[in-house]
């Protein structure tokens, strides 16, 4: 099979690893970069042994693949130039920075035929990749994604720069439609949410809490699952996944509640026991596989084969369908009185529409 010939459109924070990453997997030609700062896509060229366009357009005529990682409010024009060139894409998340783009992104690879991944790189965390045998058919989850604050994807809320991860994986998870959201958030350094709180409901029972921040002190990534067979841990950052499942006394009617009622109970003992015996503690086998290497491997074997992604531009609708519901109950939850209670303590947006909402 021949070798693919790729370019990366944007090279700043997260596209230099596109490229660094691209340039070194195998059947992969990286053509070139294309970045408007001449200083950024001059380096990124240099480093990986390709060519720098300043207009990623001047590009497309020599690729045959794109990884494009531009701020969200340029998915669309991008993926429009991407298409008319027949160019599959494997496109940074979010897919758009509303769902009807996001459609309309995802409609455009569909009518060509082209392969569209959407970067919702923790789906190829080996974290994520070792824990969901573990947790099938979920009754609750609870995410928490938690960051300082990087001063970059100031243009989008935290619903859609962090949040929608977790979204994407409980999706991936519960396998139901949505039925209720309720969600309340704040906006402290701009215009967009920099904190939320969500409390996602399924038609099949299922409920997860959800809850995103880039304004936290320390950071953390992590999920607790609980479903018919135990609860699943997954931490995404040190790659720990823990199932805890009923242990065999447990399952056979033995309660350690009724034995610490029995003559001579050693009850410090059985507190000891909690964990272990009654109480399976299994560390799940997690490998040192890099999430991005995987998946932009991943959109390479999928655009060379014709095969579907992981991740396509329906899956990441989806997901922006559920981010855009939490969205509107932010802005319906009320902290308190006046045009400025709306988002949070803090909210920029004073237009004479929210003012009349909040009224």
């Amino acid at each position: 099979m021949n070798d693919l010939k790729v370019g990366v459109i944007g090279v700043g924070a997260l596209g230099r690893h596109h490229a660094r990453i691209l340039a070194g997997i195998e059947g992969v030609i990286l053509v070139g970069v294309a970045d408007s700062s001449e200083e950024r896509g001059r380096e990124a060229a240099e480093s990986w042994g390709c060519e720098w366009y300043a207009d990623y357009r001047e590009m497309l005529p020599h690729i045959e693949a794109a990884s494009i990682a531009v701020p969200t409010f340029a998915h669309l024009e991008v993926a429009k130039e991407c298409v008319s060139h027949g160019i599959p894409m494997m496109m940074e998340k979010p897919l758009a920075g509303n769902v009807s783009d996001a459609r309309q992104i995802a409609e455009m690879a569909d009518k060509k035929g082209l392969t569209l991944q959407v970067g919702h790189v923790e789906r190829f965390n080996p974290a994520t990749v070792a824990a969901e045998p573990l947790c099938q058919n979920p009754k609750y989850i609870k995410s928490e994604r938690l960051s300082s604050f990087s001063f970059r994807s100031t243009d989008i809320s935290i619903v859609h720069d962090l949040m929608i991860h977790d979204l994407d994986l409980i999706l991936g998870l519960v396998q139901s439609e949505l039925k209720s959201v309720q969600a309340f958030g704040i906006s402290l350094f701009g215009k967009q949410e920099d904190a939320v709180q969500a409390r996602l409901e399924f038609e099949n029972g299922c409920i997860a809490d959800v809850s995103a921040s880039r304004i936290n002190p320390t950071a953390g990534r992590a999920m607790q699952i609980f479903s018919e067979s135990g609860c699943t841990t997954v931490d995404f950052t040190t790659r720990e996944v823990k199932q805890y499942a009923p242990g065999a006394e447990l399952l056979a009617g033995v309660s350690p509640v009724e034995m610490a009622f029995q003559p001579g109970a050693d009850i410090a003992q059985l507190r000891d026991d909690v964990f272990g015996r009654f109480i399976t503690v299994t560390d799940a086998d997690v490998s040192d596989d890099d999430a991005l290497t995987a998946e932009l491997t991943h959109f390479v074997k999928c655009v060379k084969t014709n095969s579907t992604p992981l991740v396509n531009g329906w899956t990441a609708v989806a997901a922006l369908e559920v981010a855009d519901e939490i969205q509107k109950a932010v802005a319906s939850h009320a902290w308190g009185n006046g045009p400025q209670s709306l988002v949070g303590p803090r909210i920029f947006d004073t237009s004479n529409e929210n003012q009349q909402k909040a009224a």
